[in-house]
C-alpha cells in the first residue's frame, strides 16, 4: 500500500503522472498495488487503471483542498487558513490507516513525503500487529520545510527516519539531507519519466536525435527557435527568470516560449511577459491532454527547467520532466539545485546553470541554437543516461529488492541491502 499526498483522481487526471506509471510497473511485476490518498472535495475515485485507491475524508467537502491543486506546503503559505485543516488530516489518516492494518494488512506500507505521512505507516504497522514493513521515501521538500520553517518538528523527522525498515532518497542530494538524521544507508531510487519511452521513441523527435540522423531536434524545422516548459506555475519551478531570459535571447535570434501547465502565478507570469517586453512571444497552454503535450515535445528545440530555491527553502527534488523531455529528444537547460544534477550532467547530457539568472541562461539557450551538432550529441548521451539510470524497469527492480529488505528486516530474516542488484525470488506479494 503506497500512502501519497495526492493520487490522480479520474482517468484522464495527470497529476503525479510518475507514481502512476511507477505503480503500473509495480502492478506488471505481480505486486498487488494499493492507495491510501486524502479525499479531494469530498471524493476523488476509488479505483485507478485497475488499482483500488482508499480517500480518507479529514473535512467537509468544500474544504478538502489541501492537496491535489497545488503541493500541501504551497497551500498553506497562500493559504494560512489551511492550517485548520491539518487536525483533520491527520485523524482520517491515522483512522483510514487502522482500517488498512487490520484484516488483511499489506506485506509492505511504502509512504511518499514522510512528513507527516510516517505516522501514517506507523499506525498502519502497529495495527497489523507489527507484520507490515514500512518503506520512507523522501523527496527534499519536508526536509527543507522543517529545516527552515517549522524547527521544532525535527524530532519528528527523525523519528520517521529511524521507525522505518527500509529509507529512501529521490536523489543524491535528498539522499545527503537525510543523512544528516541517521546512521543507516539512504539509498537512492528516483522515478522514472511519466511518457512510454516506445511512444516517445517513434516521435520525429526522437527519430531526429538517433545515432546517425541527419537532422537534431534542433533543426529540424524552420521558424522561430522554440523553447519549452512544462510544469506547475510556481516559484521554484523559477519560469519568471525564463521568460526574462528569452527577451536576451530574442536580442540574438528570433525566439518563442511555451509554458504548459498551471498554477497560482499564472496570472503573475503573464504580467512579467509584458514588463520584459515578450509577450507576443510567449504562450500560455494551461493544463494539456497527452496528444497536446507529445505536440509540445515535438515541435519544440530545446526543454528548460530554470528551477530555483523557493521562499520557504524548497526546489526540485529530482525534476522528473527532464525524463520526459530526454525521452522526446529534446536537448535540455536547467538550474544546477536540488536532484537536477542526478539527471544534467553538464556538457554531457545537457546544459547546468546557475539559479535565478537571466543571463547564463541566455547564454545556454544561445549554445543550443548555434551549435546543433554538440547539443545532437548531448541529447544522445542523455537519452541513454535517462534509459540506463531512470528506466522503469531498473527502477521497480530497486524498489522491489527494497521491499523484499524491508520485509526480511521486520520478520527477522536476512536480505540483500536495499538498492543492491535485482531482487531474489520468490517475492512477498
Amino acid at each position: 500500500m503506497h500512502v501519497v499526498t495526492a493520487f490522480p483522481r479520474h482517468d484522464a487526471d495527470i497529476i503525479t503522472p510518475w507514481l502512476g506509471r511507477l505503480l503500473l510497473g509495480l502492478q506488471d511485476r505481480g505486486v498487488d498495488v494499493a492507495v491510501l490518498a486524502p479525499a479531494y472535495r469530498g471524493g476523488g475515485g476509488t479505483e485507478w487503471r485497475g488499482i483500488p485507491v482508499r480517500r480518507f475524508r479529514y473535512a467537509p467537502s468544500r474544504l478538502e483542498t489541501l492537496t491535489h491543486d497545488e503541493t500541501a506546503p504551497d497551500r498553506l503559505r497562500s493559504h494560512p487558513a489551511s492550517l485548520a485543516l491539518l487536525p483533520g488530516y491527520m485523524v482520517g489518516g491515522s483512522l483510514a490507516s487502522i482500517q488498512a492494518g487490520t484484516g488483511e494488512p499489506p506485506d509492505v506500507v511504502h509512504v511518499h513525503w514522510p512528513v507527516p505521512h510516517a505516522w501514517f505507516g506507523g499506525m498502519l504497522r502497529a495495527s497489523s500487529g507489527g507484520r507490515t514493513a514500512l518503506v520512507s521515501s523522501f523527496y527534499s521538500v519536508e526536509i527543507r520545510w522543517i529545516e527552515r520553517r517549522v524547527g521544532w518538528a525535527i524530532p519528528f523527522l527523525r523519528w520517521a527516519i529511524e521507525t522505518s525498515d527500509v529509507v529512501t532518497a529521490i536523489s543524491s542530494a535528498t539522499a545527503s539531507a537525510v543523512a544528516r538524521y541517521t546512521r543507516r544507508e539512504v539509498p537512492v531510487i528516483p522515478f522514472s519519466a511519466a511518457v512510454s519511452s516506445d511512444r516517445a521513441a517513434r516521435t520525429p523527435a526522437a527519430e531526429a536525435s538517433a545515432p546517425g540522423a541527419a537532422e537534431s531536434s534542433t533543426s529540424r524545422r524552420g521558424g522561430p527557435f522554440q523553447l519549452l516548459f512544462v510544469g506547475r506555475l510556481v516559484e521554484r519551478k523559477g519560469v519568471d527568470v525564463l521568460i526574462r531570459a528569452l527577451a536576451r535571447v530574442r536580442e540574438h535570434i528570433d525566439a518563442t516560449l511555451t509554458v504548459v501547465g498551471e498554477g497560482r502565478l499564472a496570472g503573475p507570469l503573464r504580467a512579467e511577459a509584458v514588463r520584459a517586453g515578450v509577450s507576443e512571444f510567449v504562450r500560455f497552454t494551461g493544463r494539456v491532454d497527452d496528444r497536446a503535450l507529445a505536440e509540445a515535445y515535438e515541435t519544440s528545440h530545446v526543454f528548460v527547467l530554470p528551477a530555483v530555491i523557493d521562499r520557504k527553502g524548497d526546489t526540485e527534488g529530482l525534476g522528473v520532466v527532464l525524463l520526459e523531455a530526454m525521452e522526446f529528444g529534446l536537448p535540455v537547460i536547467a538550474s544546477n539545485v536540488g536532484g537536477i544534477p542526478d539527471i544534467v550532467r553538464h556538457g554531457e547530457t545537457g546544459l547546468l546553470v546557475p539559479p535565478g539568472d537571466p543571463a547564463p541562461l541566455a547564454r545556454a539557450v544561445l549554445d543550443v541554437a548555434e551549435k546543433p551538432g554538440t547539443a545532437r550529441r548531448r541529447v544522445e548521451q542523455g537519452r541513454a543516461h535517462a534509459r540506463e539510470r531512470f528506466g522503469l524497469s531498473g527502477v521497480v527492480d530497486r524498489l522491489l529488492t527494497c521491499y523484499e529488505t524491508a520485509i526480511a528486516t521486520r520478520r527477522g530474516l536476512d536480505a540483500a541491502p536495499p538498492g543492491s542488484g535485482s531482487p531474489r525470488e520468490p517475492r512477498e506479494r
